[in-house]
């Protein structure tokens, strides 16, 4: 497709190693110079923040969370909620 006005992209950085995920990010951000509006489902929170000028956060089809990351940082409730890694747990024989 020649001359989008955007570009959706979903998860780029899973499963990819980390010397491709530098490249990317590059990417992204050249992109963005040009002007060119990126909009990313992505997981990893590391990989947002190099990218990303805002987050939102959706849960159920509603919206739980839209800000930049500063405002992110001043909201502990919901990283708690919706960042915390759950500890693997063994299921029992």
């Amino acid at each position: 497709m020649g001359n989008p006005k955007c570009l959706l992209l979903d998860e780029p950085s899973e499963g990819i190693a980390p010397v491709i995920v530098e490249q990317i990010v590059e990417t992204i951000l050249r992109l963005k110079q040009q002007r060119l509006t990126v909009v990313l489902s992505e997981q990893n929170l590391h990989f947002a923040r190099l990218v990303a000028d805002r987050a939102i956060i959706i849960e159920g089809g509603e919206k739980r969370f839209d800000g930049t990351f500063a405002e992110f940082d001043t909201q502990p409730e919901i990283q708690e909620k919706y960042l915390k890694l759950f500890p693997y747990r063994r299921k029992r024989r």
